[in-house]
């Protein structure tokens, strides 16, 4: 008779022994090369999870599953959850540990293998059509978070809300308003898709490896992109070439985008703005109103 297979713990969620035995059986170390750094205390991911207010009812997208420690406690809530791992050791790894320590969720799990960056849709839960997921919630690689980030806010339409987990200096610029310190271009691109609001700061402690710095967890809440002729790709341009020379003005850091500084003052009095302004000053829709003057021969 074959072995009666081993119970589920009475814990589900991943503690640190725990972690360190699921790498040292896989042969995984975390790497900085792919941002890794797992997380090790269950009152964490379990904390990550009530913020982002994830219900039985959603479909939630994970980036970096790692190990599994924030997945086990999304699919602790009954939702459903489509994981993205570029690690093909990880991503095949994922599956059998739910199975282990969650089984009546192993159902509910869908790991995709392959780089955020790629995915262009998401497969489907068996019998269904593709995963038209409601939240994002991840602990991103730190060293393509804000790439991802809106990357996938670009690509997976149906995201309504989000909560990150982030470098602290990177939620700070994620959440920051136009006229900050912090405000640059991902808090002007990010504000095309969201607003953000920075929230819990996530001491470095929790994590294995532990990192250089702190973490924070930023809420995103999605809304329509502003009302404009303009497209994103046009807006992010402007927005691109504001910050490329962060202490000029807009009439002069956007001469290469206009054609000359002549041009791009123009542009952006043609928008109603002060071209002797700097970009930090402006906001998304700024922005947008700014590309809709732009020459047509530039």
């Amino acid at each position: 008779m074959s072995p009666e297979p081993a119970a589920p713990p009475a814990d589900p969620l991943l503690g640190p022994a725990d972690i360190r035995t699921l790498a040292g059986a896989l042969g995984i170390r975390p790497t900085k090369t792919l941002g890794q750094n797992f997380v090790i205390d269950p009152g964490t991911v379990r904390k990550i999870v009530r913020t982002a207010g994830v219900e039985a009812h959603d479909v939630v997208v994970e980036v970096g599953p790692g190990l599994g420690s924030l997945t086990l406690a999304l699919l602790e809530t009954g939702a459903r959850v489509v994981a993205i791992e570029i690690d093909p050791v990880l991503a095949a790894a994922l599956p059998r540990t739910v199975a282990a320590r969650l089984p009546e969720a192993a159902e509910r799990l869908l790991v995709v293998g392959a780089d955020a960056m790629d995915v262009t849709e998401l497969p489907a839960f068996p019998g269904e059509g593709p995963a038209e997921p409601d939240a994002l919630v991840a602990n991103l690689p730190y060293n393509v978070a804000v790439p991802v980030l809106l990357t996938l806010l670009e690509r997976l339409p149906t995201l309504r809300r989000g909560l990150v987990m982030v470098q602290a200096e990177v939620a700070d610029r994620l959440a920051a308003p136009p006229g900050s310190r912090t405000y640059g271009v991902p808090s002007a691109k990010a504000a095309w898709y969201a607003t953000a609001h920075r929230s819990a700061t996530i001491g470095r402690t929790v994590f294995w490896p532990v990192p250089n710095v702190d973490s924070a967890l930023v809420r995103l809440e999605r809304h329509d992109p502003p009302s404009t002729v303009a497209s994103r790709q046009e807006v992010f341009a402007v927005v691109d070439a504001a910050f490329s020379q962060r202490r000029k003005t807009l009439r002069s850091a956007l001469a290469g985008w206009a054609g000359s500084a002549e041009r791009a003052g123009a542009a952006v009095t043609a928008a109603g703005l002060d071209p002797t302004l700097r970009g930090e000053r402006l906001g998304i829709v700024d922005f947008a109103r700014i590309a809709e003057h732009r020459p047509e021969d530039a």
